[in-house]
């Protein structure tokens, strides 16, 4: 079942219990993927496109949830909490932070990097690895650890 699809039935079933913060956060991400598909031109995309678009669409929920905190917004921080939590019912499998690092230390490996003047060619071959599977921090503090 394609992921549009998956979020039609969820919409449909969150309509029937009554979940509005569900619904809106449903509603969001089916707009965000409908978006992107008519700016592609296309009536379907790929499984790697909409990785791509929920991880835009959790990072922005994470940036989001930062300024809100520094800002003192607790009850913005729940209501994005609840939006982070839905969201990432529709991502793959996140990477435990021991998995990220074993994936940053063999890439490293890879491409040969010494020192931090790699840091964008480490990054450059490790995040399509982990795409969707990893907050881009995460990888970036294991990066600029091991290349110290």
């Amino acid at each position: 079942m394609s992921l549009l699809n998956q979020l039609n039935e969820d919409m449909k079933q969150a309509m029937r219990a009554k979940e509005k913060d569900k619904l809106s956060v449903i509603r969001m991400l089916k707009a965000a993927l409908q978006n992107e598909a008519i700016r592609l031109g296309t009536d379907d995309l790929s499984p790697d496109d909409e990785v791509t678009i929920l991880s835009r669409e959790m990072k922005q929920r994470r940036d989001s949830l930062n300024e809100f905190e520094k800002a003192g917004r607790e009850d913005l921080v729940d209501q994005l909490k609840q939006e982070i939590v839905i969201v990432e019912g529709y991502l793959p499998k996140q990477l435990s932070e021991e998995e990220i690092a074993e994936i940053v230390k063999v890439t490293i490996e890879e491409v040969g990097a010494t020192s931090p003047a790699d840091f964008g060619k480490v990054m450059t071959a490790v995040m399509p690895k982990v795409k969707g599977k990893a907050d881009g921090n995460a990888v970036n503090k294991f990066v600029k650890q091991y290349l110290s």
